[in-house]
């Protein structure tokens, strides 16, 4: 490896040591349906993307939630010291990518065959801090 891939990989790190994140792979759930729910969170308050979560209708936000909730934990790892009240959390980023697909195979009439495809995805959820943003500005 290069001195300059070298230096910007360790850029990288860094950068990616002060993000708190947690992230969801192969879910059994198209990413459509994932990314209805992920825009319903994004850009809002941890405490308000939690009750929203709670209480929607739809079954992939049953999944969202406890991700929001590991990555809320995962700053908690990070910051022992502190409290969650005082910084303000609130979720940055996510995204939805999609993951592998099973292909099946469904019997039509006079012989034929019709494709199903079910999908999957990965989740991502970023979090950050209100009060380390103003703080850095």
């Amino acid at each position: 490896m290069g001195a300059r891939k070298r230096l910007s990989a360790d850029i990288r790190k860094e950068n990616k040591e002060s993000l708190y994140f947690a992230s969801l792979r192969n879910c059994p759930t198209s990413p459509r349906k994932m990314r209805l729910v992920a825009d319903m969170i994004r850009g809002l308050d941890v405490n308000r993307a939690l009750d929203i979560l709670k209480f929607s209708s739809k079954e992939a936000s049953r999944r969202v939630e406890k991700l929001l909730l590991s990555a809320i934990s995962n700053w908690q790892m990070k910051n022992e010291t502190e409290k969650i009240e005082d910084h303000d959390l609130f979720v940055s980023e996510v995204f939805v990518d999609s993951a592998r697909m099973l292909k099946r195979i469904q019997p039509a009439p006079q012989g034929r065959a019709h494709r199903i495809r079910k999908r999957s995805n990965h989740i991502t959820i970023y979090i950050d801090s209100k009060v380390t943003n103003e703080i850095e500005n």
